[in-house]
């Protein structure tokens, strides 16, 4: 079986070889952090909040998720095909991050998601950790294929 990836063949898999997950491949060449949030418990219709760093992008990330009657319904199959355990579907609400240097304070990341998730007192600390674990980290063969899909260069 191929598999691929935002158009990328990732290669060929079968028999005993299992295909990986977006969530391995993104541990694997180390693209991103993600620290899940819980919600606020004024907020009901968010399902998640998460804040990241992405590597690649050279750029912290902030989402929040709403519900959905997929989301909430245990017996419904995902309408996503890559998704991991513990990943709810869910609409999205907020997504700032996706863009190369869009989001370079961790403050500001938080800020964004702080009306809707519970924000641990040293949420700051580890993203700028997450920054400088990155820092002089060179981009696999799957984040230089991705860059030159998205922006036409590998920078």
């Amino acid at each position: 079986m191929a598999v691929s990836f935002l158009g990328l063949n990732l290669g060929r898999y079968g028999g005993d070889v299992a295909a990986p997950t977006i969530q391995a491949i993104c541990e694997e060449d180390k693209i991103m952090s993600r620290h899940r949030l819980a919600p606020r418990p004024e907020c009901p219709e968010v399902l998640r909040a998460v804040v990241g760093f992405d590597r690649p992008l050279q750029t912290l990330f902030a989402q929040v998720f709403s519900h959905t009657p997929e989301a909430d319904d245990p017996e419904a199959e995902s309408v996503r095909d890559d998704i991991e355990e513990g990943d709810e579907d869910g609409e999205i609400l907020l997504w700032v991050g996706t863009e190369p240097g869009e989001l370079l304070d961790p403050e500001a990341a938080i800020a964004l998601v702080a009306p809707y998730a519970l924000i641990p007192d040293d949420l700051a600390r580890r993203l700028r950790a997450d920054m400088d674990a990155a820092a002089g980290q060179r981009d696999g063969e799957h984040q230089i294929e991705v860059k030159r899909i998205l922006f036409g260069s590998q920078h």
